[in-house]
């Protein structure tokens, strides 16, 4: 395919300071795509405009995205941020669910809603949402699970209801990916590690740009008759667990 497939186009990433944000931002820049990101901290590296945010804050979030939609037209949204814990359900708080169900749910539809009359307008857009191999059952993520299961949810709703105007919508569901995140939930030995990536069908713990990879795929401008759908990118560990 072409170096310049998203040439004329304005990404705009969550979530992008690092891991699948950062490793989307690049891949997108170097086919010749403007990349908008945004997170908490600005990374060092990034290749195009950054803008530090708090999603969970509602009202800083519309204050940054007025800004964005004055000086842009957003052609693809990739919503990637997200925060989960490690609780049990019985020690999982009301804060905890609302800060998750804040950053995973509301700033995805939020952002969304700030982009769509420029997509409206142009009778096409993309947009990504970064759902969970967890949605289908995790322990220990009560309160993520249930945003990860919703945001696949909203992504079929949105899907059904803007298809008409030239909108695509799809999620991407992520496995065992070897960022920050991943590793500060789930810290392990040596042996621990090994014994994970035995389960996996492919033998190893996926990247952040195999991730990309996949929201490559589904901003690109020949996937428009695909929307409403879930790719798991977990090597293969949504099937079942490999056998020894």
């Amino acid at each position: 395919m072409s170096q310049q497939k998203f040439k004329n186009t304005v990404s705009l990433i969550t979530g992008a300071s690092k891991g699948i944000g950062l490793a989307a931002a690049h891949l997108i820049h170097a086919n010749g795509g403007h990349v908008i990101g945004l997170a908490r901290e600005k990374p060092a590296d990034f290749p195009g405009d950054f803008m530090c945010v708090d999603l969970i804050d509602e009202s800083d979030t519309a204050q940054i995205l007025e800004r964005i939609t004055q000086q842009y037209e957003i052609d693809h949204l990739v919503n990637n941020a997200g925060k989960t814990t490690s609780s049990l359900l019985e020690q999982t708080s009301s804060k905890e669910f609302n800060d998750i169900i804040q950053i995973n749910m509301r700033a995805p539809m939020q952002i969304l809603q700030a982009c769509l009359p420029a997509m409206t307008r142009k009778g096409y857009g993309r947009v990504v949402n970064i759902s969970s191999r967890a949605a289908l059952g995790m322990i220990k993520r009560t309160a993520y699970a249930g945003a990860k299961s919703g945001i696949v949810g909203m992504t079929k709703t949105w899907a059904l209801e803007l298809g008409p105007r030239g909108i695509t919508v799809n999620a991407i569901a992520p496995g065992p990916i070897a960022t920050e995140l991943y590793k500060k939930n789930n810290p392990m030995t040596p042996d621990q590690d090994q014994k994970v990536i035995a389960r996996i069908p492919v033998r190893r713990i996926g990247t952040p740009e195999d991730v990309a990879n996949a929201i490559e795929f589904f901003l690109s401008p020949a996937s428009g008759f695909i929307t409403g759908q879930v790719l798991y990118t977990c090597g293969g560990l949504s099937v079942g667990a490999a056998s020894s």
